[in-house]
């Protein structure tokens, strides 16, 4: 990634001319096109025998790798020794482990072994790095060498944070946390309200509890706090400074919703990254699906897709029908404004591996296939590429969690990868484009990805017997199509016999048992397309980066409906350009070229000013049946512009003592707003409180509280 040069107007000017002018690494704020890989740094390669037994948390280190639940001695150094077959493999983003200052204590485990943090999701201090990952004074010397050999090797770095909670609250540092060494508070001592005092979530379906409420005894932080807010934004912001690309937010289900609104817009703020998080969910079905989407939408943070997840492992792992797959593309393609951000895989940290599953390793080449190549952005375990696995007790935590033990390059599944992460940046198709089914039954899925004239067609076979297939109609161009693979997957290859438009019919052919195939073609020339905008709202100032093609190598326009914007840079491929001085709403955004060829729109929200979290409560809301929900609504777009539908306005509002309702939320800093409660009955019917808005001046800064009476 270009930094900005130190040095003044000369320095200011030569920085923006480079710019312009010569190619650049791509944006974190436009991921699309990138392969993820997910690293526990502990389990993955040991680069220093220094810091296995750092003495501030010494014993919690195994050599002999028996003790699942300790430190094995992976750290950051060995991810860097490793860069080159990271990037060998295709990888163009690793996701590590919590690199911050981990619980120090000895637990044990109830049969004398001590357990350890190895995992990283027990932080103690945000603004230093753990010293089993790093040295043992907690310095950032590692972390920084690791993001540089990284980005030499055009690796984008995400970090996962976990703002949700600190250490356990009923044994070892009881919650403790720090501020670059300096105690800020802890759970047994809370006389400043830095945590939530609720129990062990029970009902993982409840609204209130599943944001409130403790997650496996670890402190549950109150984010509205004041400091608790400054202190998690300036941590993010201190690994922004550190290089990093990204954040993967551990549970975000769990943490406060409408809070986290206003720490994607720090980070977006502060600098170039890109976010998505953690909301556990078995299907499309889930009670909170509604809320997941709704948060996706307007947050400004992705998700990782557990629902294509559970179909993914469905269908190859357990062998359902292919319609499955179909099924949660289509659903998620309706209810995701920007399902495209989705963060899709095949197993992770918390769940067992797909060998544990389904040991054939044909099923995990076409399950890798599938989400290299589908709509969302592909995220790989650790380890997949060499089929690692231990079955212990089932395969699950932690025995998900084995050390690293191969590097071969020759694997099948390393070769499928790197192929297909090349066929990602070269294909705007695939990181962009529709989808599409083309020719489905229970075993053989055809799709088709597209955008503009850029056109990739995937065809998949998990039956164990040749699928004929006829009637197959595709936007590939008349011709003859090789498999894009080689044959890797016995895939086959296709002749496109006619016709000019989006329905070409495809000669028949047979494709193999247990094959996939890719055939793809790309366009050139052509008007400015718009793929991709990130982040999906700010407020203006602020830099955003707009992906696609054909925008030409002379600097053209960007509009923000129709009023001009200031460009900071400028590719064929990638623009980044400032959000104008425009009324806060939605607008489309497009680029015009050198030529004066006007591009598509793509959807933006501007936002009133930066975002800061503001809790408003009503007491004695109008009467509710079961159903009924309150919400909010006002004078802006961050209020919902006075709407009154579920997914518009703020809400629904959490009544843990009825009748009084509350919600976090986050508001446009320093600015004056007008709101209105609303009640939202099961049938749809709206009701209004009546009397005038009520009003409030947001906060310049820290977080702000709104108590007010419904009125009658």
């Amino acid at each position: 990634m270009l930094r900005r040069l130190p040095g003044g107007k000369a320095a200011a000017f030569l920085y923006a001319l480079v710019t312009l002018l010569a190619p650049f690494a791509a944006r974190a704020a436009d991921f699309k096109r990138e392969v993820v890989y997910q690293i526990i740094t502990d389990r993955f390669f040991d680069g220093s025998t220094a810091n296995n037994n750092p003495p501030q948390s010494s014993g919690l280190y195994d050599s002999t790798k028996t003790n699942w639940r300790a430190y094995w001695g992976g750290d950051l150094a060995g991810i860097q020794q490793k860069m080159s077959y990271l990037s060998g493999l295709g990888v163009t983003a690793i996701w590590i482990s919590p690199p911050v200052d981990n619980l120090n204590a000895n637990i044990p485990d109830g049969q004398g072994n001590p357990t350890a943090s190895y995992h990283g999701y027990q932080g103690r201090d945000f603004k230093r790095i753990e010293e089993h990952f790093g040295n043992s004074t907690n310095t950032w010397t590692d972390f920084d060498n690791l993001v540089t050999a990284a980005h030499q090797n055009g690796i984008k770095v995400i970090i996962d944070f976990a703002p949700n909670h600190t250490t356990q609250d009923n044994a070892g540092e009881f919650g403790a946390f720090y501020d670059n060494g300096t105690l800020v508070g802890n759970y047994t001592n809370d006389t400043n309200g830095y945590f939530h005092h609720n129990g062990n979530i029970s009902n993982w379906d409840d609204r209130y509890q599943v944001q409130y409420y403790t997650l496996f005894d670890l402190s549950d932080l109150n984010q509205t706090n004041s400091t608790v807010d400054a202190y998690l934004k300036s941590a993010a912001q201190l690994f922004q400074d550190h290089g990093v690309d990204g954040f993967r937010i551990d549970a975000i289900k769990h943490l406060d919703w409408g809070w986290q609104y206003s720490f994607a817009n720090s980070v977006y703020t502060y600098k170039d990254s890109f976010l998505f998080g953690e909301w556990y969910q078995a299907s499309t079905a889930d009670p909170l699906y509604h809320d997941s989407y709704k948060y996706a939408n307007k947050s400004g943070i992705s998700m990782l897709d557990f629902p294509l997840n559970a179909a993914v492992r469905n269908v190859f792992g357990s062998n359902t029908n292919m319609s499955d797959l179909e099924g949660v593309i289509t659903q998620e393609a309706t209810d995701f404004t920007w399902d495209e951000d989705l963060v899709t895989f095949i197993d992770n940290h918390d769940m067992t591996r797909f060998p544990s599953l389904n040991a054939s390793q044909t099923r995990l080449h076409q399950a890798l296939a599938f989400i290299l190549t589908e709509r969302g952005i592909p995220c790989i375990y650790y380890g997949t590429e060499q089929y690692l696995v231990n079955n212990t007790g089932g395969g699950g935590d932690p025995y998900n969690r084995p050390m690293m033990s191969s590097w071969n390059t020759n694997t099948t599944a390393y070769t499928l990868t790197s192929r297909l992460s090349t066929l990602r940046r070269n294909n705007t198709a695939i990181p962009y484009g529709s989808h599409q089914q083309r020719w489905i039954n229970s075993d053989v899925y055809i799709y088709e990805r597209k955008f503009y004239g850029n056109v990739v067609l995937v065809a998949i076979n998990k039956g164990a017997a040749a699928a004929n297939i006829t009637g197959l109609n595709t936007s590939l161009p008349v011709g003859t199509y090789n498999d894009y693979l080689t044959g890797l997957l016995s895939g086959v290859n296709i002749n496109v016999t006619s016709g000019t438009g989006g329905n070409n019919p495809v000669a028949a052919f047979s494709l193999p048992a247990n094959s996939v195939a890719v055939w793809q073609a790309t366009e050139t020339g052509g008007f400015p397309q718009v793929g991709s905008v990130g982040p999906t709202s700010a407020q203006p100032g602020v830099r955003v980066t707009i992906g696609g093609k054909n925008f030409g190598t002379t600097q053209g326009t960007v509009k923000f409906g129709t009023t001009t914007a200031t460009v900071n840079s400028w590719s064929a491929t990638q623009i980044v350009a400032t959000v104008p001085s425009v009324a806060n709403g939605s607008y489309q955004v497009t680029v015009t070229n050198s030529a004066s060829q006007v591009s598509n729109g793509i959807q933006f929200t501007v936002l009133t000013a930066k975002l800061i979290p503001v809790t408003f409560t009503v007491f004695n809301a109008s009467p509710t049946q079961v159903g009924d929900y309150i919400f909010l609504t006002g004078s802006t777009v961050e209020l919902g512009n006075w709407t009154t539908t579920w997914d518009a306005a703020i809400g629904p509002m959490l009544t843990p003592n009825y009748p009084n309702w509350f919600i976090s939320t986050s508001m446009p800093a320093g600015q004056n707003i007008q709101f209105k409660f609303i009640k939202i009955a099961a049938n749809g019917a709206v009701t209004w409180e009546a009397g005038a808005n009520h009003t409030y001046t947001v906060p310049a800064s820290g977080t702000g509280f709104v108590n007010v009476n419904w009125q009658y």
